[in-house]
């Protein structure tokens, strides 16, 4: 299906995973990825896609390898530093995640990262998003997701956005 999406024949090769993940690695780093979801949303826009009869907001728990530092190298990550000795070792400090923290629910804890989504209620299609550190409560984004166009329509959401 992602194939006929984009035009292609069944025989026409597609790039492999590490391709893929270099090519929107390239986008993050032009700071390219936002502008081209933004396009893309405002294509599906014009062609009227969007159902726009309700919007569902929702925050997902995305946990990543927990980071085995000392409570010192924690104390420095907090403070926006980054530990001496990592400086001296680039290929630690490629593996290590300093903006992961840790979360508890339901008596569980997770270390990562929330990816908070506003989504059209007819289509599922993802029409807003922001991730964030883990500890952020999933209310606190609302103000982000939500926007001037989704005015009148029925918001749905969990018991968490019940203060918003």
């Amino acid at each position: 299906s992602f194939k006929r999406f984009l035009g292609l024949k069944s025989s026409d090769k597609v790039p492999d995973s590490k391709t893929i993940w270099k090519f929107r690695e390239t986008l993050i780093q032009e700071e390219l990825i936002e502008v081209l979801f933004f396009r893309f949303n405002q294509a599906l826009d014009e062609h009227c896609i969007f159902a726009k009869n309700g919007q569902l907001v929702d925050a997902t728990i995305v946990e990543v390898p927990r980071q085995r530092n000392s409570r010192e190298e924690n104390a420095q990550i907090k403070a926006g530093q980054t530990p001496e000795a990592w400086k001296q070792k680039p290929n630690k400090l490629r593996q290590k995640d300093v903006d992961a923290r840790w979360v508890k629910k339901n008596n569980t804890s997770f270390y990562g990262y929330k990816n908070h989504v506003k989504v059209d209620k007819g289509t599922k299609l993802i029409g807003s998003y922001m991730v964030t550190p883990a500890c952020d409560h999933d209310s606190q984004e609302l103000e982000t997701l939500i926007e001037k166009a989704d005015a009148g329509q029925p918001l749905y959401a969990d018991s968490a956005y019940v203060g918003q």
